[in-house]
């Protein structure tokens, strides 16, 4: 008989926990070993456990980001399998969860894909990945009509950084960052920077600095 397939959950959300919890133990090939609040807690516990699949968030209220923490824990067992959620739907995260080896990317409200599906995939050594991160309605437009400069700009936006701070960490002039910010307020109809910040954060169309790394 084959052994079952060790299988960890980390989020700091009950209800996703208790989601993630029903599809690995909705299967009689898994085995659940070890539910964790935090990402930190999780790797340090696949650190010294031998574990095949590590699901995990990458949002988290506090200590390790998910991506942080799945780079962490590559550096030291390469072959955990790393399955990354999240309910947002930033593009910068798939470029960084495959630069850093993450197995498989799971969008948790846009997916086509079950993450029943994505868990066996996965386990059976494929690796799972969206082509492009969800579009989402946008105020009076939506994300993809948004130019890569202005969702940059608009994601430093987010993280409260000034025009000028924008400026800087972008490497371009605070008159450009102006004139992307007026561009984005013209096609969402949002009436200030304030409220394109505030419900582009809300709405999970980018997301700003994350608390490791950036």
């Amino acid at each position: 008989m084959n052994e079952k397939t060790t299988i960890v959950i980390a989020d700091d959300l009950q209800f996703s926990r208790d989601f993630f919890s029903m599809c690995v133990s909705a299967d009689p090939h898994y085995r659940l070993v070890a539910i964790f609040a935090s990402a930190e807690d999780a790797v340090d516990y696949c650190k010294t456990v031998d574990v095949d699949i590590l699901i995990m968030d990458i949002i988290m209220r506090e200590g390790y980001d998910g991506l942080f923490a799945a780079e962490e824990l590559k550096k030291v067992k390469p072959k955990t399998k790393i399955i990354l959620a999240t309910a947002c739907a930033e593009s910068s995260y798939l470029d960084k969860a495959k630069e850093i080896g993450v197995d498989s990317f799971w969008f948790k409200e846009y997916s086509d894909v079950k993450l029943a599906e994505v868990i066996a995939r996965t386990s059976q050594g494929e690796n799972v990945y969206p082509t492009e991160a969800p579009d989402l309605p946008f105020g009076d437009t939506t994300k993809s009509a948004l130019t890569e400069r202005e969702i940059d700009v608009l994601r430093e936006l987010t993280s409260g950084y000034t025009n000028a701070e924008i400026a800087q960490r972008l490497n371009i002039s605070v008159n450009t960052v102006r004139t992307h910010i007026i561009n984005m307020i013209n096609k969402t109809g949002y009436e200030s920077r304030f409220d394109l910040a505030l419900n582009a954060k809300a709405l999970g169309v980018v997301v700003g600095k994350t608390k490791k790394g950036e």
